[in-house]
């Protein structure tokens, strides 16, 4: 992966919203047809995760083409992310400061590659907060995600469903170094 050159931003001022969105559309083309998925849907909820505190996106690029992206915000006691748990969390969990890893994706060509993990890496570095989150769909690559996000040092801690129209998924925290 020589050649890569990794970006970040700290709002989704032009051209950075379109990128995003674009590579988006690419990496999550299967399954744009459904509500939660598609291009609209993500538009408005990226944008209520680029007006939170916190947002970072790491953008990666290889020659100038994005080929790959991960963005989050901090999160707190109270915030929604935690409040549609299945289950209550301590408040040893919610009231810390936590980055809530909202997306990551890596288009096609650059999958299997370790882009992901090192856009990933790229952005929890140097982050302010103790902890990292994230929510997968359990069925991703059939497991495959779950099991690659484990390996990064990610382990479960609840279940959720965002929003009606989202697939049930698995609550994940890790600490930060």
């Amino acid at each position: 992966m020589t050649g890569i050159e990794l970006r970040h931003y700290y709002d989704l001022a032009h051209p950075a919203r379109q990128t995003l969105i674009d590579v988006y559309s690419d990496v999550r083309a299967p399954l744009l047809h459904l509500p939660n998925y598609a291009v609209e849907t993500f538009a408005e909820r990226v944008d209520r995760h680029a007006s939170e505190p916190g947002f970072e996106v790491v953008f990666a690029y290889d020659q100038g083409q994005p080929a790959g992206y991960a963005y989050g915000n901090t999160i707190e006691g109270g915030d929604r992310w935690w409040t549609r748990m299945a289950k209550p969390l301590p408040a040893e969990i919610t009231s810390t400061p936590t980055l809530a890893l909202k997306e990551i994706g890596v288009r096609i060509p650059w999958r299997g590659t370790g882009l992901a993990r090192r856009i990933h890496d790229e952005l929890v570095t140097g982050r302010t907060e103790k902890r990292v989150t994230l929510m997968v769909n359990p069925a991703a690559g059939d497991g495959k995600v779950l099991a690659l996000y484990e390996s990064w040092g990610y382990e479960a801690i609840n279940e959720v469903r965002p929003s009606p129209d989202a697939p049930p998924l698995i609550a994940m925290l890790r600490s930060l170094p």
